[in-house]
């Protein structure tokens, strides 16, 4: 759950920038976009999150404990603090147009005034955060603001006093578990102080005063940038009991660590309210019509007989193993190879919550397999998919940073017999394989240090479809005319190819194995087969045009009427280019070839 707390004071809606060739966006239409942005990818990535927009330093006030200067923005039927909605983000990103009008902006706490809007402020996000329990909900209140000294404005004891209060509502509020962030905004004319009062509120010292700022602004950077993904919580997927002999029964967890990303599932809604439908799923007696109750029945014939089976029975009839996971023995790493591995293994770490002493056992066994170099072989699965795996131990890796990876085992599903193709070898000699020369395997290896992506991930690149798929769909929910501009990474960096370097690196490359004259020789054979193209065009429309003016005649009844010598000689040939037949010859021997191709 987070609450967005945006100043709304008449600083906020100044140019964010001094310069003339930028645009003259305020500070308020930044952060407007901002959360424009950060609700879109939130519906995507975490659907169950709950968010409340509320400004303060405003004219007007809207908030249950009606206080002054807080204006809590909500639309329709929603709650306040809800799952955002299509509705929402459509008219808050056009809050620009009717801010003033509708709910106006005001200085915050001014001299000779004991109104302290942003106390007020931080006591209504604490009253929208009271649902839910710190222990299974994450809350935040995150500020957004260009003023560093809120009580600027007024001295002495009362200033003292305000700024005392706030930050003990602040700290209850930390107390209570929720969590407050600040995301400042520097003027063009002074750069954003955190001394001055906000470092106290949301309790920073030393070093992290300094290191605040510009951890800020790439936050604020990456909630208008956001990827549109889902977010997967770190959790356990399943608990498992895992079998190492017949006496000696251990619980483990189980955790995906890498897992594909697809579009969401399917939602069959309402056609006329939109609400969500559930299926249920009923069995009918085919010759009485009533509702059946109790459990099905599975029958089998066998010798002419219905011997019946319960679901259970069945079920215990398919059972290989009584547990989740049975250890059956183990082998010599380097049994294990990289292609047995056919999807994303599955980490697996013990756990005390059932079986008392599973952690004590699952060490002297990772231990043990550590030591002597050895992986566990298993069997996993259930009665409809049973499957062997392998247990490969992993060792604790630390670094000055704290922990990099956890000990544990990884998980690797083995593949079936019939999963693993075989391709046939082609036995090649030595006279017949071309071999590479020295100054064609050096030209070679200067083009890949060219073209060498350092550092590489494939965590930067984004998928397009998934991209293009998100952004239809908000494009749809949002009632957009134009589709949102999808950057397809995986494409080729044409402007890095076309760096001098490379170029010459391509070139050279490019000269050493197929020689100084290539481009010209391709550019030969590309215009010969063009001109061949081209006559070979020349000649279908020819015989296009002798197949029309051919159609005009019956040469059938001409030949039988043995008036086909009275037909001039291109009459005649326009027959034969028709058939695809020879156009040598005299007259004679023209219509003698007509005959002979009509069976006359």
């Amino acid at each position: 759950m987070v609450v967005y707390l945006v100043d709304a004071s008449p600083k906020m809606f100044t140019p964010a920038t001094n310069k003339e060739d930028e645009k003259d966006e305020t500070h308020f239409h930044t952060i407007v976009n901002c959360i424009t942005q950060s609700l879109k990818t939130q519906i995507i990535g975490r659907s169950y999150d709950e968010v409340a927009i509320c400004f303060f330093n405003t004219k007007e006030k809207n908030n249950l404990q009606d206080l002054a200067g807080v204006y809590v923005y909500n639309v329709g039927d929603r709650d306040p603090l809800d799952r955002p909605t299509a509705k929402l983000i459509k008219d808050f990103s056009c809050i620009e147009d009717s801010f003033m009008s509708n709910i106006g902006s005001r200085y915050g706490i001014t001299a000779g005034s004991r109104e302290n809007t942003l106390y007020n402020a931080l006591w209504v996000a604490q009253a929208l955060l009271r649902k839910g329990s710190v222990k299974t909900v994450s809350k935040r209140i995150l500020i957004f603001t260009n003023e560093d000294d809120p009580f600027g404005a007024i001295t002495g004891a009362v200033k003292t006093d305000m700024i005392r209060t706030t930050i003990q509502r602040a700290k209850d509020a930390q107390d209570l578990g929720l969590s407050i962030e600040l995301l400042p905004l520097s003027r063009p004319d002074e750069e954003f102080n955190m001394s001055r009062f906000y470092a106290d509120l949301i309790g920073l010292d030393g070093d992290e005063i300094t290191e605040y700022l510009p951890s800020a602004g790439e936050k604020l950077e990456e909630m208008t940038d956001q990827l549109r993904k889902r977010m997967m919580k770190k959790r356990r997927v399943k608990t498992l009991s895992f079998a190492i002999t017949d006496d000696v029964c251990i619980e483990v967890n189980t955790y995906a660590l890498t897992r594909p990303t697809t579009p969401g599932t399917i939602t069959w809604l309402d056609s006329l309210s939109n609400i969500p439908l559930k299926t249920e799923r009923s069995f009918i007696c085919n010759d009485t019509g009533s509702l059946l109750q109790d459990p099905q029945m599975r029958f089998q014939m066998y010798n002419d007989m219905v011997v019946k089976f319960s679901v259970r029975e069945l079920s215990e009839v398919k059972r290989v193993s009584s547990h989740h996971l049975r250890l059956l023995g183990f082998k010599p790493l380097d049994c294990l190879k990289d292609y047995h591995n056919l999807r994303p293994s599955t980490f697996i770490y013990p756990s005390d919550e059932h079986i008392f002493g599973s952690t004590r056992v699952f060490v002297a066994l990772h231990s043990s397999m550590l030591r002597l170099g050895r992986f566990a072989l298993a069997f996993y699965g259930n009665p409809t998919r049973p499957q062997l795996v392998a247990l490969v131990a992993q060792e604790e890796v630390t670094s000055s940073a704290g922990q990099v990876e956890s000990p544990g085992m990884h998980m690797i599903y083995l593949p079936y017999s019939d999963d693993i193709r075989y391709p046939e070898e082609v036995h090649v000699t030595s006279d017949d394989a071309p071999r590479a020369t020295d100054e064609q395997i050096k030209k070679a290896s200067n083009l890949l240090k060219r073209i060498d992506l350092k550092n590489f991930s494939v965590c930067q690149f984004a998928n397009p479809a998934l991209q293009r798929h998100y952004g239809i769909l908000e494009a749809l929910a949002l009632g957009e005319d134009e589709m949102p501009d999808i950057k397809d990474e995986t494409l080729p960096d044409e402007q890095g190819l076309s760096r001098p370097g490379v170029v010459k690196a391509i070139d050279e490359f490019k000269a050493s194995v197929y020689g100084e004259n290539y481009d010209q020789e391709e550019a030969e054979a590309a215009a010969a087969k063009a001109s061949h193209g081209d006559a070979a065009k020349k000649r279908k429309a020819i015989t296009g045009a002798a197949s029309v003016k051919s159609a005009a005649y019956d040469w059938a009844e001409l030949a039988d009427n043995g008036k086909l010598k009275d037909m001039t000689v291109i009459e005649l040939k326009s027959y034969l280019t028709a058939h695809g037949l020879p156009l040598f010859g005299k007259k004679e021997a023209l219509i003698s070839r007509i005959l002979t191709h009509l069976g006359k």
